[in-house]
């Protein structure tokens, strides 16, 4: 393919994903979804921080077999591996597990050990920016679960979007939803959620950055807490 070819193959999908948008912000999740299966078909994946199982869930009922990608940093609780082990199991997804290019003790023997601690922002690049990047190459357009609700900085979150530092096409199914409605959503199905949310988290992240959230304080306070930093660079 030639760079005017993918020059002007990337400026449709972004018209694509711009007019999507608009035409499906008031479509149901699984309209969206399903809508982004019969367009991008295996070239179409989701991601999943195995918080829960919604979208996921979701994606399967509109593409059975559906690639689940799930970003494995070296630093998860063992609560949220055995959510992503139990999904494989017992849904029709395909998961696939992204590692970054280095381990936990090589990234400390060249960065120094808690590098999460003294620079957050490199140790996301590290063990989340640049696998997924890598391993959505091979897909044109992925899903997330991206709630407007979740905090400030995801209120104008569009169902269907461009994402210009990829190049790809991004869907949030369940932007518009509310925590009541994943809430009813994973009642009525019996969808897979990750244990610590029963246990007052509100988000679930890696373990050295991630707490229990306090009353009154939105889902992502938990997130580094005590810093400016809200997003691990995946979404901005």
């Amino acid at each position: 393919m030639t760079a005017i070819q993918e020059e002007r193959d990337t400026e449709e999908l972004k018209a694509l994903a711009e007019r999507a948008g608009r035409d499906l912000e008031d479509a149901s999740a699984l309209e969206i979804l399903t809508w982004a299966a019969e367009t991008f078909g295996k070239r179409f994946c989701v991601t999943s921080s195995m918080e829960d199982a919604v979208v996921a869930h979701l994606a399967s009922r509109a593409m059975p077999g559906v690639d689940v990608v799930f970003l494995d940093t070296g630093y998860h609780f063992p609560e949220t591996i055995g959510t992503r082990d139990a999904v494989e199991a017992v849904m029709d997804v395909n998961v696939i597990t992204l590692t970054p290019r280095r381990s936990v003790a090589e990234q400390d023997a060249e960065y120094g050990p808690k590098l999460h601690d003294r620079d957050p922002d490199l140790c996301c690049r590290l063990r989340k920016v640049q696998p997924l990047e890598e391993g959505l190459r091979g897909y044109v357009a992925w899903a997330t679960g991206l709630r407007r609700d979740e905090s400030p900085t995801r209120a104008n979150t569009p169902v269907v979007g461009w994402d210009e530092k990829r190049q790809k096409v991004k869907i949030s199914p369940i932007a518009r939803w509310t925590q009541d409605d994943v809430d009813a959503y994973v009642a009525e199905h019996g969808v897979l959620t990750n244990p610590l949310l029963m246990d007052g988290y509100a988000s679930v992240g890696c373990a050295p950055c991630t707490r229990r959230v306090l009353e009154g304080e939105d889902a992502r306070a938990g997130r580094w807490a005590g810093r400016a930093k809200t997003e691990c660079g995946l979404h901005g």
